[in-house]
């Protein structure tokens, strides 16, 4: 690695440090994905219970021991259940919003890297090339190999680094962008199922109230029968 790196020249150098700064995004990336990871039907369920209840204290409390994107966006729109569900939506979909950049955070950076590394690697190929020219034009005389083989050699290294870390970079790229695709697609799709058991619940709360004042109007009316007869 010393010899490559001694061979390679200052865009060795540079490439390397693009590659260590692509091992840092893939790996935090992947810690926030894993973390954020969360069975959002089972979540859903244990929700749906405290809502049918109208213990909407309950349900906030579980949604912020869940932790990560879910949980923001659950609590957002149950701190606001009293609103109408044109209301309840419009919540939903900001806070899903506020999430995004979180979401694709050093997802940007990480395709830069990818971008810039393959640009390096031809820089690197063009100072080896100068190196090898410039040894032609100042020899009087014959050549050896050995002269051109360090212009040579840089060429290939700094081109073979920048398409390996360009090729992973933009490989991982794409798998973290997947995964933020589909967490935001859970996150809007969590939000309004939350929704719907709001308004459910207060739909059922009236269907209720309604079947207890038809069954006491009943009562009333038996009443009088029974005092008849």
């Amino acid at each position: 690695m010393a010899e490559l790196l001694q061979y390679g020249g200052p865009v060795l150098w540079l490439q390397a440090a693009l590659a260590f700064l692509a091992i840092v995004y893939i790996l935090e990336r992947l810690l926030y994905f894993h973390g954020v990871r969360v069975n959002a039907a089972d979540f859903l369920l244990g929700i749906s219970n405290h809502i049918r209840r109208k213990a909407f204290a309950e349900a906030i409390h579980e949604a912020d021991r869940v932790p990560g994107p879910v949980g923001r966006v659950v609590n957002s729109v149950l701190s606001r259940h009293h609103m109408e569900r044109t209301d309840l939506r419009e919540i939903a979909d900001e806070a899903v919003c506020m999430e995004v950049p979180r979401m694709e955070k050093n997802l940007r950076a990480l395709l830069g890297i990818a971008l810039i590394a393959p640009l390096a690697g031809l820089l690197g190929t063009s100072l080896g090339l100068i190196d090898v020219f410039t040894e032609i034009h100042a020899a009087e005389g014959e050549i050896s190999h050995a002269s051109l083989a360090g212009g040579i050699f840089q060429s290939l290294v700094t081109t073979a680094a920048g398409l390996c870390i360009a090729t992973c970079a933009y490989l991982f790229y794409l798998a973290m962008l997947g995964k933020a695709k589909r967490l935001l697609y859970r996150l809007q799709r969590t939000g309004i199922e939350v929704v719907n058991l709001i308004v459910d619940a207060r739909s059922g709360t009236e269907i209720v109230s309604f079947r207890q004042e038809v069954e006491a109007q009943k009562d009333k009316e038996r009443e009088p029968r029974i005092g008849k007869s």
